[in-house]
């Protein structure tokens, strides 16, 4: 290899699945994430980065640098609308991955973890560029001896099918695999003398809510001041870190979900063990990016790696304001928990809405980027506050590694990015953004353009907020704006219509694919969620 390929950075992107803006210490959360907080004191975190608000959309707007629909995956990797191309259910042939750009660039590229882009389809890790992958083709996998609706998915090492119990992993809870297996695939390639890539995608902490007992136990009690009084402390601590404006105020409790203090006693006790598993299993994620921060550390490479971490979707209310709380012994691995409504609310603190929605709740996400060798000293610990969205970090990694995006790639066209590099923002400089940032998930949809968003819920008239004055979408404008709601819904439609959203009544699905499968065959069934105000399909 040549000075020039050594000298390139190496990328490490964590994805988490299912968590809220306020989950982590460094965002506001009481839950301890020491590392986390490490790499954003030592480097530089986004308080406006956006996610697609769902799970498949984001992982394929991630790897792509498209909006979701462009890259085939409009929604899960379940749902395919025969004749609409935004719903494929795997990845567009006019899309590249991340990993298949860098393949070209002299990269090792390995991804650990959660897939769901379309494996039952044969989109799989190692069609799609990877050249190493310890991974499930969907989420929701938590333990090697887990059993219930997932118990019979599969792990893939490389592509070769292999049972979850299977000896050569030993007995394993999902967050520690996908660490360790991470860095055994960073040892190779610091062997094969390689920059590196690695897309390490948690299952943590998406339902069914599970954990070791040990850390869980830690937890028991301390949510039992509720979710009011939680949310409140989280708001104050963002107020603190300059994360939050103390002029935005908390956006009211949802209609279904009770006051803390009118939760009968009996039923403190549920609600404090499922709080207590959700932080139990942010608290073992963040101990795994530890342990791959430390293994980096140990071979002399964390200055020159760019670490992104990052979340899916907001806080998920599926399920309804209780939660689920099945089993014997709630948050084993034979039990089916669900967070519920109640604390999805405080996980995203102090937003609108949750997963699935593309209000503030629903889309913001962490984004913590820590690069010793590329982001100034100066920088360290700061907050930006730039818009950004997944669709830049396509063109941030090719920015960065000097990589080319192709406009061919076997024998198909590819369309061009569509984010902005996000390399100035990370030295405190100008972000060279033309265009809005745009949602449609299931229908709920939005435009964000400078100061302004235009949000609307599915079937329901857009909204209008001027973000710096009110990011908690509490002060609608648009009657007040009646132009600017116009011009902003214009750019919405020719957008929708260029990235393969359909418009006018023939719009994104809410309840799931057109017809049954049997994805249990291929490593992981789908959860139906209970009655919820989001009367979704399952979610993955």
């Amino acid at each position: 290899e040549s000075a020039d390929t050594l000298q390139k950075p190496n990328i490490v992107m964590i994805l988490v699945d299912d968590m809220g803006w306020s989950d982590i210490g460094c965002y506001g959360s009481e839950i301890p994430t020491p590392n986390l907080d490490a790499l954003a004191s030592g480097g530089v975190r986004f308080t406006q980065f956006y996610n697609t608000g769902r799970c498949s959309p984001t992982r394929a707007s991630l790897l792509t640098g498209h909006y979701p629909h462009q890259a085939g995956m409009g929604h899960l990797d379940n749902t395919v609308k025969a004749g609409h191309p935004g719903f494929q259910g795997q990845l567009a042939d006019s899309s590249v991955t991340i990993a298949e750009v860098l393949n070209q660039a002299g990269y090792f590229t390995c991804m650990t973890g959660k897939w769901h882009l379309g494996q039952n389809f044969g989109c799989t890790p190692w069609s799609r560029g990877f050249q190493r992958s310890l991974n499930l083709a969907r989420g929701g996998v938590h333990f090697y001896d887990q059993t219930g609706e997932k118990g019979g998915a599969k792990l893939y090492l490389n592509g070769e099918e292999k049972a979850l119990d299977d000896p050569m992993f030993g007995p394993w809870y999902g967050s520690d695999l996908w660490a360790e297996y991470g860095n055994k695939f960073i040892d190779e390639a610091l062997t094969e003398q390689k920059p590196f890539f690695l897309y390490l995608a948690h299952c943590a902490p998406h339902f069914p809510l599970m954990a070791p007992q040990e850390d869980i136990d830690r937890y028991r009690g301390k949510y039992l001041v509720g979710w009011d009084r939680l949310r409140e402390e989280r708001r104050q601590r963002q107020i603190a870190k300059g994360l939050v404006d103390a002029g935005w105020p908390l956006t009211p409790r949802a209609d279904n979900s009770p006051a803390w203090d009118d939760v009968p006693e009996d039923k403190r006790e549920r609600f404090d063990h499922i709080m207590s598993i959700y932080a139990a299993m942010i608290e073992r994620m963040d101990r795994s990016v530890g342990a791959v921060v430390e293994h980096l550390q140990s071979k002399g490479v964390l200055d020159n790696t760019l670490i992104l971490f990052l979340s899916d979707n907001g806080g998920n209310a599926e399920s309804g304001p209780d939660g689920k709380y099945d089993g014997p012994n709630p948050g084993d691995p034979h039990s089916n928990v669900f967070l519920g409504q109640n604390w999805a609310t405080l996980a995203n603190t102090p937003f609108r809405k949750w997963k699935h929605y593309v209000h503030e709740g629903g889309s913001a996400t962490p984004l913590i980027a820590h690069w010793p060798a590329g982001i100034p000293a100066e920088r360290n610990g700061q907050l930006e506050n730039q818009p950004g969205h997944l669709v830049d970090l396509m063109a941030t990694i090719v920015d960065v590694t000097g990589a080319d995006y192709p406009t061919e790639f076997n024998g198909h066209p590819i369309e061009g990015m569509e984010g902005v590099s996000l390399q100035p923002a990370l030295a405190g400089k100008e972000l060279q953004r033309s265009n809005p940032i745009f949602f449609n998930h299931e229908d709920n949809r939005a435009v964000r353009d400078g100061d302004w968003k235009l949000v609307a819920l599915k079937g329901k008239p857009w909204e209008l907020y001027n973000i710096p004055a009110d990011r908690t979408e509490l002060n609608d404008l648009s009657a007040q704006h009646p132009d600017r709601v116009d011009a902003m819904v214009r750019q919405y439609r020719d957008w929708a219509k260029r990235t393969r959203v359909v418009v006018d009544g023939v719009a994104s699905p809410v309840s799931g694919p057109a017809k049954k499968r049997n994805p249990q065959k291929k490593g992981g069934g789908r959860t139906r969620s209970g009655p919820s105000e989001e009367k979704s399909s399952g979610s993955n």
